[in-house]
């Protein structure tokens, strides 16, 4: 098989930018030239030559947190439908979530499942491992090459994985040294907001609402609580999906290098506001909910000064007779992401929130740090060839007929974009390019260095 090249592109890659072309050979980035390669060192009998001038080169996005259905809650989408959605949004390499069916809170349930995305996946793909408070003594033992880290539902019983017990707690901070993800909202606060508004709308709370019960205090007394604790343990926390700017008070500005307590915002948090949800019919539903304006325009300040350290998308699709509802308690929540999360965030950095380096800082690079994901989220030499080429000159709006995930809804439908995604590489082969996907199947186990 003839290397390829990608030349004249404009690459964004370790904070750079600059019109460059990258070879890749045996799955492997084997050279990074600046400028375009001359057409008489790549003769088209040696190479395969895509010209991508005006267009972005990038690596492959990173997405640590997704919530993939498989197993058991297969109807809303599973591995193989929805890591075809990711790659056709630039996302390369997944970390899927525990709160399947059964849970992953085993090595046995982790193996399941990595033998099923080794079967289906169309993505690069690791599993977390779930905690309870019952299993932190296995979950020590666990190979740290081959699983991201650990999910901490801490205070939330998002997911029946509910850990409560101050004691596990503490063991696992105090005992586990790879990352402490951590689902962070104080149940006691949920269920006292719950009850009071049972009272006051006997007949159903409305999805509006949905703010008010799961509100901006239970998720500062659980995140304060859990960064107290990393404090105190020196623990590796790593917060997912801080929704408001009470919290962003507790995570440091500047790069996630050396950091011990990061912090994770999802898009939809970026693009829509509390009043969403009503207005939506419950499509923009999601736990931790989303809040204000306000705060709104405070975690897009944070993306920009580094006290939000990663972008993830907290994909979590549902079947839309399982999401179009007037009552907060039974809506579900949760909403596709991975096809649009890339084009969406490159929309808002062109509106001047931040720049294009941030979301490649925040998709890529930095889940690689984090996690210490072994050669991804960079374009290096001898790293995986993980890449996405993007059309910054598109102009589209979304709509149902564009969306992959198997849920067939998209909280993004009606959103005018300039940033397509045209060609998507995992590990050296063309998996998606103009609107359609390859015969190439090349993904692999992401792995971790320790």
């Amino acid at each position: 098989m003839k290397p390829k090249v990608l030349n004249n592109g404009i690459i964004i890659s370790d904070g750079f930018r600059f019109v460059g072309s990258v070879v890749i050979d045996h799955g492997q980035i084997t050279r990074i030239d600046m400028g375009r390669i001359d057409p008489s060192e790549i003769p088209p009998e040696n190479f395969d030559v895509y010209n991508c001038e005006g267009k972005f080169i990038l690596p492959g996005m990173i997405d640590e947190h997704v919530h993939f259905r498989d197993p058991g809650l297969t109807e809303k989408g599973d591995i193989a439908t929805e890591s075809r959605a990711a790659i056709a949004g630039g996302i390369t390499s997944f970390f899927d979530m525990p709160n399947t069916n059964p849970h992953t809170t085993s090595i046995e349930a982790w193996e399941a499942k990595m033998a099923r995305a080794a079967e289906v996946s169309a993505a690069n793909y690791a599993f977390f491992l779930g905690a309870t408070d019952t299993n932190i003594d296995e979950i020590l033992h666990a190979d740290y090459t081959r699983v991201p880290g650990v999910k901490l539902f801490m205070g939330s019983s998002t997911g029946g994985m509910l850990v409560d017990n101050d004691s596990a707690l503490r063991h696992l901070f105090t005992d586990f040294h790879r990352v402490i993800a951590c689902h962070a909202e104080s149940e006691p606060i949920i269920a006292a907001n719950r009850n009071r508004l049972l009272a006051e709308y006997p007949d159903g709370i409305p999805v509006g609402l949905h703010s008010a019960i799961r509100s901006r205090e239970a998720c500062y007394e659980a995140t304060s609580k859990a960064v107290a604790l990393a404090r105190e343990t020196g623990a590796r926390l790593h917060v997912m999906h801080v929704t408001t700017a009470d919290e962003l008070n507790l995570f440091t500005p500047g790069n996630l290098s050396g950091k011990r307590i990061t912090a994770e915002t999802c898009p939809h948090y970026l693009c829509f506001t509390d009043e969403s949800v009503e207005r939506t019919g419950g499509l923009t539903k999601c736990n931790p909910a989303i809040k204000t304006e306000n705060d709104r325009r405070e975690l897009l300040r944070a993306v920009a000064d580094g006290r939000i350290d990663v972008i993830a998308t907290d994909h979590a699709p549902h079947l839309l007779a399982q999401k179009t509802g007037l009552n907060a308690l039974t809506t579900a929540s949760g909403m596709p992401s991975v096809q649009f999360a890339l084009p969406v965030m490159m929309q808002l950095a062109s509106k001047g929130y931040f720049t294009l380096e941030d979301v490649v800082e925040k998709m890529a690079a930095a889940p690689a740090r984090l996690y210490n994901v072994s050669r991804r989220g960079y374009i290096r030499q001898k790293y995986m060839a993980d890449i996405v080429v993007v059309n910054p000159d598109a102009d589209y709006t979304i709509t149902r007929d564009d969306i992959l995930s198997a849920c067939g809804w998209s909280p993004y439908e009606g959103m005018r974009l300039h940033y397509r995604v045209e060609q998507t590489w995992v590990n050296g082969q063309l998996a998606y390019v103009d609107g359609r996907f390859t015969n190439a199947q090349t993904p692999l186990a992401v792995r971790f260095d320790v």
